[in-house]
């Protein structure tokens, strides 16, 4: 058997993930990046998008928003705002969500309101890495 990492993701409702496991690939705002056992400590940021990690063969997804990753003592650690498993995603909602995200960037736009656009942008950011996660799962 392989050596492993353990990986934790955590939000503000609690533990998502906590299990042992080959690789994790997560989306950091420097880029994309992937971790397998005893990496070199380091600390990034995490942007909205696909965290993925695999045991043997199995492959889990999850979209995640927002937060940070620590590596550290063969151990991943993402504090993240939100993290949905890939299969349990609900895609109608997903789909109702970037619709309602688009008319909130259009009405924005026409009233030049900084604060509504960016908080659009973000919900339609979530609501495209739901939709994307949820299907390849």
């Amino acid at each position: 058997m392989a050596q492993q990492i353990r990986l934790e993701v955590v939000t503000p409702n609690g533990a998502v993930v906590s299990e042992d496991v080959d690789i994790v690939n997560a989306p950091g705002y420097g880029g994309d990046f992937g971790v397998l056992a005893n990496h070199a400590p380091f600390l990034s940021t995490i942007r909205i998008g696909l965290l993925s990690y695999e045991q043997g063969k199995k492959r889990e997804n999850l979209m995640i928003s927002g937060g940070f990753c620590e590596v550290s003592n063969n151990k991943i650690t993402f504090l993240v705002e939100s993290a949905e498993i890939g299969r349990q995603i609900d895609v109608d909602r997903a789909l109702k969500a970037k619709e309602r995200a688009e008319q909130r960037l259009a009405t924005a736009a026409q009233h030049d309101d900084l604060i509504n656009r960016t908080r659009a942008e973000a919900a339609l950011q979530r609501a495209l890495a739901r939709m994307k996660v949820s299907k390849m799962s």
